[in-house]
């Protein structure tokens, strides 16, 4: 029985050896990805078409997805004529500034795909022309080197990403969680539930409360038609957005008639709206009555006497 324990351990541990050198034999192949996209703009910005030559293969084809008098249309553009307008634009002394803000990156064997966000600015004063998406294509070399074979963009002008946009996003998240609150204690149920998607989570203190918003919609009816449905006050709020500002996860603690509680919940943007994708509501049980407070789940929540009291109050409002 200890041989098989001691085994055991031996097998778990050479698990978590080839967990650990998968992840970082992973990491250190998205870094030598990441810098020949890094590479690629460093040489774009710098009108250096001779690495821009040695980072491209020969086939390399960039494709522009656009649409053009509401009419959608792709535009490609070879490596060559490529290679040929950017020395027209060394000739021209054209400045560009291509910032990227994430890199979301996929491979299979000697096949890579780079989805990056990217805001483009031109000039010497950095005025902000177009923004959108570039997805590239990497193959590997017979030398073993990561090539670009395939680039392709999207281009727009509106709600591009730029250094202020984190603080805006997190200002909007704010705001979209204090109308909440104050739609729950306004009792304005469309307010309510118009800040939620239509797949939104609520999860409330008990284990059982778990709705949709459209099935909480239907439950909470009763708290709606009073003044007030709840009234929760923030007394502090941590809010997180991810590198590509589309979601945001935030806690908060709150003052409720139940006490102090917490809740955790996500946002998504939805058409350049944020709203709230899930929400999860805890009661704050202080350590020192943790054990107070399993007696009482254990007896139902309230002994029989004090039920019955309360049932009997209840009648008798009735």
């Amino acid at each position: 029985m200890q041989l098989i324990k001691r085994e055991m351990k031996q097998c778990i541990f050479l698990l978590f050896l080839i967990g650990l050198l998968s992840s970082s034999i992973q990491a250190q192949s998205n870094k030598e990805i990441t810098k020949v996209v890094d590479a690629f703009f460093v040489a774009t910005e710098q009108q250096d078409t001779l690495a821009l030559d040695e980072l491209m293969h020969d086939q390399c084809v960039l494709f522009t997805t656009l649409t053009h008098n509401g009419t959608p249309r792709i535009e490609a553009v070879p490596k060559a004529s490529f290679l040929a307008y950017m020395k027209r634009v060394i000739k021209k002394k054209y400045v560009y500034d291509e910032r990227l803000w994430n890199y979301d990156i996929s491979q299979e064997d000697n096949l890579v795909t780079v989805w990056t966000e990217y805001t483009m600015f031109v000039g010497k004063e950095n005025q902000l022309s177009h923004c959108g998406v570039n997805v590239f294509t990497l193959g590997k070399s017979e030398k073993g080197t990561w090539v670009i074979t395939n680039i392709t963009d999207t281009r727009r002008k509106e709600n591009c990403l730029t250094e202020e946009t984190a603080g805006q996003n997190e200002a909007m998240v704010e705001k979209v969680l204090n109308d909440w609150h104050q739609a729950s204690a306004t009792a304005d149920a469309a307010a309510f539930f118009g800040a939620m998607t239509a797949d939104g989570v609520y999860l409330g203190t008990d284990a059982s409360e778990r709705w949709l918003r459209d099935e909480l919609k239907d439950w909470s009816k009763f708290a709606f038609e009073r003044d007030t449905a709840w009234a929760f006050t923030v007394s502090n709020r941590e809010v997180y957005l991810s590198e590509n500002q589309k979601m945001a996860w935030f806690e908060e603690l709150l003052d409720t008639d139940m006490g102090v509680c917490r809740a955790s919940g996500v946002l998504s943007k939805v058409g350049g709206v944020w709203k709230i994708k899930h929400y999860d509501l805890a009661i704050m049980v202080p350590n020192d009555l943790v054990n107070d407070f399993k007696k009482l789940v254990v007896m139902g929540g309230l002994p029989k006497s004090k039920k019955e009291q309360r049932a009997a109050r209840k009648k008798k409002k009735q």
